[in-house]
């Protein structure tokens, strides 16, 4: 075999190494797409649950017009939001707006009792276990994606090729005292 032979097979070894890492990349870079998707539904869930919680409270408390107007001001952004950051901070608003809802409805015992108001309450705790799993398999896709991006060899490929950091679906500072403060769970009413 001669040098160019050589050479050859180094550079069609290098070539097929190369593509490799940059399938490898593409394919996390779907991936926390995809999980991006996928906490996007469940969002879109809970984005439509809203107007019926508010409904049932303004039923019974139809004077607190600032909460409802909160909540529907969050709302609209949430379902505005289109970017990863842009999302996870207007879901942290209206996360907030909901406390701010419920905390109105904890004034109201018959709003409390009723059997519609329940439903969309249980219905609301399941799709935030939903979005829970969901932003944990998020952020755990972007982590694995970020990581690859910044190893070596992938690093030499990333950024020539338009690899860029992807970021995680955090908590804002409303959602992270919540999270912090585990609610009360009262049996016995």
């Amino acid at each position: 075999m001669t040098l160019s032979s050589y050479v050859f097979i180094a550079f069609a070894l290098l070539a097929l190494f190369a593509v490799f890492v940059f399938n490898r990349l593409v394919a996390l870079r779907q991936a926390w797409r995809r999980a991006f998707a996928d906490i996007d539904v469940q969002l879109k869930l809970r984005q439509d649950l809203v107007p019926n919680l508010v409904a049932a409270v303004k039923g019974y408390a139809a004077h607190e017009s600032a909460v409802f107007t909160q909540v529907a001001q969050a709302r609209a952004a949430a379902m505005g939001a289109t970017k990863v950051e842009d999302k996870s901070a207007a879901e942290g608003a209206l996360s907030g707006a909901l406390a701010n809802l419920f905390a109105v409805a904890e004034n109201y015992p018959q709003l409390k009792a009723s059997d519609n108001f329940l439903k969309l309450q249980n219905d609301l705790g399941d799709i935030e276990n939903k979005i829970a799993a969901a932003r944990r398999f998020l952020n755990s896709a972007v982590a694995e994606y970020n990581a690859a991006i910044q190893q070596f060899p992938a690093v030499l490929l990333s950024s020539p090729f338009g690899f860029t950091p992807a970021l995680m679906f955090e908590l804002d500072s409303t959602e992270r005292l919540q999270a912090k403060d585990a609610p009360k769970v009262n049996l016995s009413t």
